[in-house]
């Protein structure tokens, strides 16, 4: 009777199993997964996997036969005789010896020629991208085109793309799954990773990860990658070779005719720009609905206060003299303001092309923006930017934010400037 109610719980526990092994594989988007042939290095090891797999199901068919067959075969019986003792046996075992260095030969063959490919040097001509780990976000230096930004990263298709992955801190580990290639960031090395996009592959969007715990906000760690056609690929860099615009140039045809004026000395808060590069970056409307599992999720955290109603009536004139004479110049660098000069914080030149902010954590838009500068610590744990919120407790220092702080109008403007440098 105990022996029958057990084999009714193993049935019904393998039942259960089984059902949910069937449901897990209904689904049909898996926006992380590494299981496509988007590059060449993920067609390489999915290939290899494939491999591997069809050779391990082999193997386990071939020993689970030979096993029920030994059971069955050489059951105890009650008028059974006594098994015949085969240890000793030199030939049965070299027998059972070769099989498995045999096949440990079939599955490493594959796999060191792999890892050869994989890490052969990058070709001569290909796309170089410095990747910069920071406690928590990631830089993008684009060496060939004088080009810097943070958190968004556009490859184009078709092209291999040479990253040099740097940390200026702990280990991180850069990893995009759909594009193939996971490797750490090692303080006082340099690694290398390369990957080529395929031609064949419409504009699209991917996650991208750190894969190294490297902090209380290792998990918001985050950035975004846009594979893209090759000319997309040179409009974005065209506009991004390009310092931040502000103000917006008039154009001719609606400008007002010259006047002759005094001689006016330019400040030394910003120069202005010819707008002769169009803007263009990902679609939006594409991010909305195609690539839906690449938009920011993480809720504003509760206790965060600020008087929304200011951002309609935000003045990007005055946020630039108010950004301009604050402590933001001191982290943030802007091509085009001549005193917002700071390396330590990612690059704002052209903050306003992005669709994120803070390494991926929230969709970039005025309400977020002007959180994210009032209480940076509260909005990312162990975020290294200061709160700026004046009259606010900075949640790292322990310490009231009074010289230097900002009001929600200052704030507001602020943030309009900001949402200016397209």
């Amino acid at each position: 009777m105990v022996g029958m109610l057990r084999q009714r719980r193993m049935a019904s526990a393998l039942l259960l199993g089984a059902l949910a092994l069937g449901l897990s594989a209904c689904g049909e988007i898996y926006p992380n997964s590494t299981f496509n042939w988007n590059t060449d290095v993920n067609a390489l090891t999915d290939a290899l996997w494939d491999k591997q797999l069809l050779l391990g199901t082999l193997v386990f068919i071939l020993v689970e036969i030979a096993l029920v067959y030994t059971i069955f075969k050489f059951r105890a019986r009650p008028d059974g005789r006594k098994p015949q003792q085969i240890h000793g046996n030199t030939a049965l075992e070299i027998t059972w010896t070769a099989i498995p260095a045999v096949i440990l030969i079939f599955i490493a063959i594959p796999t060191v020629r792999t890892i050869f490919k994989t890490q052969a040097k990058a070709a001569p001509e290909a796309l170089q991208v410095q990747v910069i780990g920071h406690q928590w976000w990631w830089e993008f230096k684009y060496p060939q085109y004088g080009i810097t930004t943070a958190n968004e990263l556009y490859l184009p298709n078709g092209r291999t793309v040479n990253f040099e992955l740097k940390t200026l801190d702990v280990l991180h580990s850069f990893w995009i799954p759909q594009l193939g290639g996971k490797r750490d960031l090692i303080s006082n090395k340099s690694n290398f990773l390369w990957f080529t996009p395929n031609k064949e592959l419409p504009s699209s969007a991917f996650n991208g990860f750190c894969a190294e715990y490297c902090g209380s906000s290792h998990a918001n760690m985050k950035f975004r990658v846009y594979a893209v056609s090759s000319s997309e690929f040179d409009q974005w860099t065209a506009h991004q070779k390009q310092p931040a615009v502000f103000p917006v140039p008039i154009p001719a045809a609606t400008a007002a005719p010259a006047v002759q004026t005094a001689s006016i000395v330019p400040t030394p808060q910003a120069v202005a720009v010819p707008a002769t590069v169009p803007v263009w970056t990902f679609p939006k409307d594409r991010l909305d609905t195609e690539f839906a599992a690449t938009k920011p999720t993480m809720p504003i955290p509760v206790g965060n206060t600020f008087d929304e109603s200011l951002l309609a009536k935000g003045d990007a004139t005055r946020g630039q003299e108010i950004y301009s004479r604050s402590t933001c110049i001191g982290c943030h660098v802007i091509s085009g303001n001549r005193v917002s000069m700071g390396v330590i914080g990612p690059n704002l030149t052209h903050l306003a092309s992005r669709h994120t902010l803070a390494a991926g954590l929230y969709p970039l838009d005025a309400r977020h923006l002007a959180y994210w500068i009032k209480n940076a610590p509260q909005m990312k744990p162990g975020s290294k930017m200061m709160t700026m919120g004046k009259g606010l407790v900075d949640p790292v220092r322990k310490m009231t934010v009074t010289m230097g702080g900002l009001t929600d109008p200052e704030i507001a403007d602020i943030v309009a400037y900001l949402l200016a440098l397209k």
